[in-house]
């Protein structure tokens, strides 16, 4: 499997997309989202290691996990799944957390929104997947409005280079 063929990111006012083509199997691509070994492999930007603490995969249920910087400085976070559609869609909302899950401020950018909703869309076409992911802040204040906007140039980078662990990650995994 290649590692990368094709990305892209755009925006709107308030949300945040990207796109990327995997050339790997939807179930494979479905399972490296969903599976916590799997996650541990690939999830987060380069040279972070990511430990997976919970993660249920159900309506309601969470997906908690750290990640360890470079540094050696530990942040968490946490999905809260919304809606589960396997292996065509996975609806969350998004948070930076302490290690118990409580919602805490981005350990980087204290104005970041509190919490984000994300969808993850995954489609496959002659053995190739899809992946379009979105975001947009909810119960933000206008200044957390603000700072989203003007950080979608960082989260874009970020994504990017996640996804790209992910491609790698693809590269070598078997299903």
């Amino acid at each position: 499997m290649a590692a990368r063929s094709d990305s892209s990111a755009e925006s709107t006012e308030t949300e945040f997309s990207i796109t990327r083509v995997f050339d790997a199997p939807r179930a494979l691509v479905w399972k490296a989202f969903t599976e916590p070994e799997r996650l541990e492999q690939w999830w987060g930007p380069r040279g972070f290691k990511t430990r997976v603490h919970k993660l249920e995969l159900s309506p309601g249920g969470v997906f908690l996990f750290s990640q360890r910087m470079p540094d050696g400085r530990e942040m968490f976070g946490k999905w809260i799944y919304r809606e589960i559609v396997a292996p065509e869609r996975l609806v969350v909302v998004t948070s930076f957390c302490d290690e118990k899950g409580n919602p805490v401020r981005h350990p980087l950018s204290p104005s970041w929104p509190l919490e984000m909703l994300s969808s993850s869309t995954f489609t496959e076409h002659q053995g190739r997947t899809t992946l379009t992911i979105r975001a947009i802040p909810i119960n933000a204040t206008a200044s957390e409005h603000k700072v989203f906007e003007d950080g979608k140039k960082s989260m874009d980078e970020g994504f990017t280079g996640t996804l790209d662990h992910l491609a790698e990650y693809l590269a070598k995994a078997r299903a």
